[in-house]
């Protein structure tokens, strides 16, 4: 069996100190293969930024740690860090924010190869940055253009031309589409999806709509509070839902003609996300679930395989287990 491109194992991040932890991401594993996709969906406030930033180490890490191809990130520093950086490449939520609107598009995405010598030869630089930005649905003669001559959706497009520039291994999106136009949205999934299949190129996709997920993952990851409460195929989350949280998201998502629906009802949580400085004991989604009882609040439940659908792993204690 090939090992994972990316494995990370009990990773967790906290902020604060350390009588009174904020404990943003919480002893979080998982593994992503060559050329797959996992989607990581969640409310905002859940930890999936501070994952993120965690994975690139642009946070570090409070314990755990994360391979990428068999080297632990949240070690790596100097030269193996700025090795590791090549071969993991973020598109950013927002494309106002992450490109200089200083400079030119070609000096934009050339940047990389400026900052690590011996990616491409400079006399390349010009052909490459066209052939990127032609890849990704723009023309050669915007390289010649600033930011601020674009709309939001070409932005995004460049930030994922610059994102391509050093032939990464693994991309991690960072809710790509969610400043985007809905119409836009669909054109920028597309383009990711066509890069993957073209590039062989893993992808962690990070969004707090299952809607948007559903087209470009593999797998998908749920997570509330920190933790991972959920995880699965595609299929499987979809169909067959074990976790309550996981049946409520999917019960927002909209659909157009209500017989689509296959008799799933809207599901209304009550109350507002915890605190991750205060997490609830037990299981942290127990405040808010319809289903909770006394060992909810006793015993926290571990991730484990159900019967409701194959590959399916659950944190519930009302799941049904293998």
């Amino acid at each position: 069996m090939n090992e994972p491109l990316l494995k990370v194992e009990n990773l967790s991040r906290h902020f604060g100190n350390a009588t009174a932890p904020v404990r943003a991401v919480e002893d979080v594993s998982f593994e992503i293969a060559r050329g797959e996709t996992l989607g990581l969906v969640g409310e905002s406030g859940c930890g999936k930024t501070s994952l993120v930033r965690t994975l690139l180490k642009l946070a570090p890490a409070t314990s755990g740690r994360a391979l990428l191809d068999g080297v632990d990130i949240a070690k790596a520093s100097g030269r193996q860090l700025h090795e590791l950086r090549r071969k993991m490449q973020v598109v950013f939520q927002d494309p106002y924010q992450s490109l200089n609107p200083r400079m030119r598009v070609d000096r934009l995405i050339s940047e990389p190869w400026a900052l690590h010598p011996g990616a491409l030869p400079r006399h390349q630089w010009a052909e490459e940055t066209a052939n990127l930005l032609e890849a990704v649905g723009l023309r050669r003669e915007h390289a010649m253009r600033y930011p601020s001559e674009f709309s939001g959706g070409q932005r995004q497009r460049l930030g994922i031309a610059r994102a391509l520039a050093l032939n990464p291994a693994l991309l991690i999106c960072d809710e790509p589409v969610s400043a985007l136009d809905v119409s836009i949205q669909a054109q920028v999934i597309n383009l990711l999806a066509k890069l993957r299949r073209e590039r062989n190129l893993a992808m962690l996709f990070v969004a707090h709509d299952l809607a948007v997920v559903r087209h470009v993952s593999d797998r998908i990851m749920v997570m509330y509070l920190g933790k991972i409460i959920e995880t699965g195929p595609k299929a499987s989350i979809f169909t067959a839902p074990a976790h309550p949280y996981t049946q409520a998201l999917l019960s927002a998502v909209p659909t157009p003609d209500p017989r689509l629906r296959g008799g799933r009802k809207r599901i209304v949580l009550q109350g507002d996300l915890p605190s991750p400085a205060n997490p609830p004991s037990g299981c942290r989604f127990r405040t808010r679930c319809w289903k909770a009882t006394s060992i909810c609040a006793e015993q926290e439940p571990a991730l484990l395989a159900r019967t409701t659908s194959p590959g399916l792993l659950t944190a519930c204690h009302h799941a049904k287990a293998d």
